[in-house]
């Protein structure tokens, strides 16, 4: 954090309000309204701030007029403030930017500084007589000396002055009178000299060129202006010249000549292409101050584009263009093979002879230059040689002036800013190669065009009263000093026993009313001239303020400041300061009074309000002015900003608490880097702090809190450093250049305070995958510079990217191409694979190789081929792709497989055998499939691989379903790994059978199938489950019972048969047998067909068990009423009767129904 303070007590730091009425008022029988707003010139320890609102009258002029000498001093200001600073800590992983200014307190902006020196030269300035006084004529504004001219535009010559009355003008041209009146072209404006030439009519600027002065006169004098020599700017057309090819050899130095057209102001020179593109210029190639392009040493790639001289001229805004230059180079080495541009002994190479350097600007070992004081001074060596030599500076019997000295046009050009005599001296340029060294000594002189040292001021005398006019000026030569008065040399003007001329000195003594005249003081040497203007005013009057009466003043407590006062009289008054009408006049201890009046109080307190009166005295009389001061407390941020670092993204919140006088309105506004800060939709600016969301690289600089009032301002400061993704590396330079490496080096770019972690190195070749970038090593962030392994006949281009903890930068621009030499592929495709698409072919694939393995040109690829574990010959074919198809090929048969990689310098190495497999097709079917049914409730599967998988077997798919009789159930389908032969079904019910169909995949599709049923349940499997109940009491009870109605059965059954054959279930004309149905050809039933069937007529449910359907024949139909149900074992149980057609009922009635034997009937 920084803290900066700027208080003032006037204008900015002074807004002067009018106050309440006191009791002093009241005294003193003033009202309040009688205080006026004005404005006060406040000095304290940091800085001044002027009043907002100028000056009245006089007072105004007066400011003005003094800001121009304090603009002149602020250099006086920026050395005390450059005591003030020191460093500003460095952020860790930040590059050095430079020195930042931490201080107690900042200093006011550069008008801050004006203003404190206007008030210091206001201390003892010149006194200006009122405008309403007689006063000789002064001049206010006038046009350069050297006046150049748009001849598009009229001409305008400037001249105004001031004086009372007011002054009339007339010019004169080449020394002459000149007539305005009979050039109609040619006006004067009104109130003013400025003349303005006018050629809307027609007319040539031209004609109009001289040297011009202007001369204003009233009763009491001549005012001269400054001799203005008048140009007209000119842009002359190039020559038209046919320049033949310029034809060197390569590694000789070469200038080509400009010579640009005189124009007037010089043209500025630049080279360029015919086709307007610039010539790159470095140590070998430059353009001279003079306009020439110089080559230390011609090079092959300088044929590559001509050259061309182009000329802008200042006026016009045009640019000229003569007729370009071509090269022809001669060498030895004819191909411009981009691969020895940076060779490390490149010229060898290339077959160019080095040599030792010489100058080619300036020629020889000494010459002398001659420059104005003020001025800059360029000095400028050029040299050839090979290889292309440094420049160095150097400067005889000390060292160069650090602070003004530059270095230019790639160390071939030392610039020195603002001349003085200290510069003189001998300067020395020392070129320099691995062949030698040579040296020029340059013997710099400096002369000066006159310069003041006292210049005349204006002189203001009572009548009777004695001065002098002072004109002091230097240069070298010595300037000489002419005296004129009222524009006519003094030694011609009528004597005066009052005056007396004493070299550079005017003496006057006892002036009178007739000694009223302008002098000009004219001082030149043969460089320039210096003319200024003087009058002796000789006046009586009384004391007179200049300044706004009954001032109300407000500052800030503990500030320096200062009242003024302005007055004026002849004599000059004396100038007292009284406070609250105390009759003792303030001087000493907190107070002290300046010459010209200005009473200055050193630190202001809460006593020192009350209100202060000035009185001015002379002979002739006195007068005074009064000034009410209120004193304030000042604004202070008591809570100031730190400086913060942040991530890019992140939210940062600047504080900046404030207390300021309640009586005051306080304002808080920001600055970014000085300037004002646009509050955007990413920021939110409160009365105590200012918060950034999303912070971004742009965010990074110092923010400055200004908390101000209309009397005086508080200011902090804090740095904001954002960690952000380095910038880009730049300058890549190839070094070192091998057959098989380089060297790579880099300039970083800012870290953008976060340090740079890793440099990625990326190439991009041209052949295989143009435009494409491919990471090529990594390095540590501590280097810039890497040996780069390289593969053969790679036309290489490489740039670098920096990573830090943010990101990556953007990639550097690209190096310039290297391409390395040719040989026979080291390595062979990789993911070599033979597969069939088809089931006759095989394709057999791999991964092409890059441009970094191709190693030359017109890369191909040897296949080969043959069936596995046979000693056939080898098939092989040449392919350009990455693909080849074998046809005609059984289903499914190994093969080895080789692919060779192979160029123009010759074949990689054998390649390994890869095994790889024809095309593939559908299965055979399983072997071997078995279903068994240990029990009633699952069903065990098993089987064998098929015997022809005819291919890569994929696994197994079973389907089943559940049926039972006809009736079928919803079929399953289950799919298996290919290595699972077993698989067991879980029943859902005991009396269903099911169907299994296996078949075995490939990656063609299913193959042939087969099926088989489960087995139907064995009826021992009945007897087993009642093994158990045998031996009971009531199981064998209950068998002897139905063993007793079996035999009954039986008796009937034959006393039927010997009675009539058969017993008919039911007429052939009732109901029809299915085909299905078993029977006799008789029309009988054979009740003891599959025991354990289901009864016809049923169908198996989803879930498998047995779903009774309606039917005529049901066993229900044969009960009355009852229910009828099975047994644990399946047997019906239940009490039969028989069921006859009408006809028999009604034939038949009698108690058959309910005997014995129907009841074994019902059994039955």
């Amino acid at each position: 954090m920084r803290r900066l303070a700027a208080r003032g007590a006037a204008g900015d730091a002074g807004e002067v309000a009018a106050p309440a009425a006191d009791s002093s008022d009241s005294a003193q029988g003033r009202s309040p309204s009688s205080w006026r707003l004005i404005d006060l010139c406040a000095i304290w320890d940091a800085g001044v701030y002027l009043p907002s609102a100028a000056w009245n009258g006089a007072s105004s002029g007066v400011a003005r007029r003094r800001l121009n000498e304090a603009e002149r001093l602020s250099s006086v200001r920026e050395a005390q403030l450059k005591r003030l600073k020191v460093t500003r800590p460095r952020v860790l992983g930040s590059r050095e930017r430079g020195r930042v200014p931490r201080m107690a307190r900042q200093p006011p902006p550069p008008w801050v500084h004006a203003a404190f020196l206007l008030c210091l030269l206001s201390l003892g300035g010149a006194i200006e007589i009122p405008m309403d006084l007689t006063q000789p004529p002064t001049i206010t504004k006038q046009s350069v000396k050297d006046h150049i001219v748009d001849p598009r535009d009229n001409i305008l010559i400037e001249c105004e002055a001031k004086g009372n009355p007011a002054p009339s003008f007339h010019w004169t041209r080449n020394s002459r009178f000149f007539n305005i009146a009979k050039d109609p072209r040619v006006s004067m404006r009104r109130r003013s000299g400025t003349l303005v030439i006018d050629f809307r009519s027609g007319g040539r600027p031209e004609e109009y060129e001289g040297e011009y002065q202007c001369f204003a006169r009233n009763k009491f004098g001549t005012a001269l202006s400054n001799r203005i020599r008048l140009q007209v700017s000119k842009s002359p057309l190039w020559p038209k010249e046919n320049l033949d090819p310029v034809v060197v050899q390569e590694g000789a130095p070469l200038t080509l000549q400009c010579n640009p057209p005189p124009g007037l102001p010089s043209p500025v020179i630049f080279w360029m292409s015919s086709s307007m593109e610039p010539i790159t210029q470095d140590k070998r190639v430059s353009q001279g101050h003079n306009g020439d392009l110089y080559f230390s040493n011609v090079m092959l790639q300088d044929m590559q584009t001509d050259y061309s001289c182009n000329a802008r001229f200042h006026f016009t805004h045009t640019i000229q263009q003569k007729n370009p230059f071509t090269l022809k180079v001669l060498t030895n080495h004819p191909y411009n093979d981009s691969s020895l541009r940076n060779h490390p002994d490149m010229y060898s190479a290339r077959g160019v002879a080095e040599r030792t350097p010489s100058f080619m600007y300036p020629q020889g070992t000494a010459s002398s230059q001659m420059v104005l004081r003020g001025m800059d001074l360029l000095l400028e060596c050029i040299a050839s040689g090979v290889p292309t030599p440094d420049i160095a500076w150097y400067k005889k019997g000390g060292d160069l002036p650090s602070d003004k000295a530059k270095f230019e046009n790639f160390n071939k050009a030392l610039r020195i800013t603002n001349v003085s005599e200290e510069d003189s001296g001998e300067y020395f340029c020392l070129a320099s190669n691995k062949m030698g060294s040579i040296r020029h000594t340059i013997s710099v002189r400096v002369k000066a065009a006159p310069y003041w040292l006292d210049e005349p001021k204006n002189l203001i005398l009572a009548p009777g009263e004695d001065g002098r006019l002072v004109c002091r000026a230097n240069g070298n030569p010595k300037p000489t000093v002419q005296w004129m008065v009222n524009g006519e040399p003094l030694q011609s003007a009528p004597p005066n026993p009052n005056r007396e001329v004493a070299g550079d000195t005017i003496i006057f003594r006892d002036t009178q009313i007739s000694s009223r005249a302008v002098y000009q003081c004219n001082t030149s040497n043969e460089h320039g001239y210096l003319l200024a203007n003087a009058f002796v005013s000789v006046l009586d009057v009384p004391p007179r303020m200049l300044s706004p009466r009954n001032q109300l003043i407000r500052v800030i407590l503990y500030n320096r400041t200062r009242l003024d006062c302005p007055f004026f009289g002849s004599p000059i008054p004396t100038l007292r300061w009284f406070k609250n009408g105390q009759g003792s006049n303030l001087d000493g201890g907190n107070y002290h009074v300046y010459e010209n009046g200005s009473l200055e109080i050193k630190m202001i307190r809460k006593e020192d309000q009350g209100i202060y009166t000035c009185v001015a005295t002379n002979i002739l009389g006195k007068a005074e002015n009064q000034v009410r001061l209120e004193v304030k407390d000042p604004t202070r941020i008591y809570r100031m900003p730190e400086d913060q670092v942040a991530k890019r993204g992140t939210t940062v919140q600047l504080e900046c608490r404030v207390k300021h006088d309640p009586s005051l309105k306080l304002t808080v506004s920001w600055l970014k880097d000085d300037e004002p800060l646009y509050i955007g939709n990413r920021m939110k600016k409160e009365d105590d702090s200012l918060t950034i969301f999303g912070v971004a690289e742009r965010d990074q600089g110092s923010y400055t809190c200004v908390a101000s009032t209309e009397l005086d301002q508080d200011l902090a400061k804090a740095y904001l450093t954002v960690l952000g993704r380095p910038d880009r590396p730049r300058d890549l330079e190839l070094t070192d250049l091998a057959e098989r490496s380089v060297r790579l080096t880099w300039i970083p770019g800012d870290d953008n305070n976060s340090p740079i972690t890793d440099y990625v190195v990326q190439f991009e070749e041209d052949q295989f995958q143009p435009g494409i970038w491919h990471d090529h090593s990594k390095y540590p962030g501590s280097v810039n510079s890497a040996v780069l392994r390289l593969s053969p006949y790679v036309n290489y281009q490489f740039r670098v990217i920096a990573v830090n903890e943010v990101g990556s930068s953007h990639p550097s621009l690209p190096s310039e191409r290297y391409r390395t030499s040719g040989a026979p592929p080291e390595s062979n495709p990789g993911d070599v694979k033979g597969e069939g698409t088809r089931k006759n072919n095989m394709e057999i694939t791999w991964t092409p190789m890059n441009a970094t393995s191709a190693f030359g040109p017109n890369l191909r690829y040897i296949v080969k081929w043959r069936r596995r574990e046979t000693r056939e010959a080898w098939n092989n074919v040449t392919v350009w792709g990455s693909r080849y198809v074998v046809g005609q090929t059984p289903v499914y048969v190994p093969y080895e497989i080789r692919v060779q990689a192979e160029n123009d310098f010759g074949k990689g190495p054998e390649p390994e055998s890869v095994i790889g497999y024809s095309g593939e097709d559908l299965p055979s079917a399983p072997r071997r499939f078995r279903v068994r049914q240990p029990n009633l409730e699952t069903i065990n599967l098993e089987w064998d691989h098929p015997e022809h998988p005819n291919g890569i077997m994929t696994g197994y798919t079973l389907k089943y379903v559940a049926f039972n009789g006809t009736k079928v159930g919803k079929q399953i389908v289950e799919n298996f790994s290919p290595n699972q032969t077993k698989f067991t079904v879980q029943r859902t019910d005991p009396v269903s059978r099911y169907r299994f169909t296996l078949s075995a995949r490939t990656q063609v599709g299913s193959g042939e199938a087969v099926t088989e049923e489960s087995p139907a349940p064995p009826n021992e499997a009945y007897t087993n489950n009642q093994a158990d109940i045998a031996t009971q009491g009531w199981f064998i009870g209950l068998m002897c019972a139905i063993a007793l109605l079996v035999l009954i059965l039986l008796i009937v059954c034959f006393i039927k048969r010997s009675r009539g054959g058969k017993y008919p279930v039911r007429e052939k004309k009732d109901v029809p047998l299915g085909p299905e149905d078993p029977k006799e050809e008789d029309g009988s039933f054979d009740y003891s067909d599959e025991d354990n069937k289901p009864l016809q007529g049923s169908q198996t449910s989803l879930d498998g068990t047995i779903k009774q359907q309606e039917s005529d024949d049901s066993l229900v139909d044969y009960g009355e009423g009852g229910e009828g149900q099975f047994n644990e074992d399946g047997s019906f149980i239940g009490q039969y009767t028989v069921k006859k057609d009408k006809e028999e009922t009604e034939g038949n009635e009698s108690s058959e129904a309910t005997s014995p034997v129907n009841a074994i009937y019902s059994l039955a």
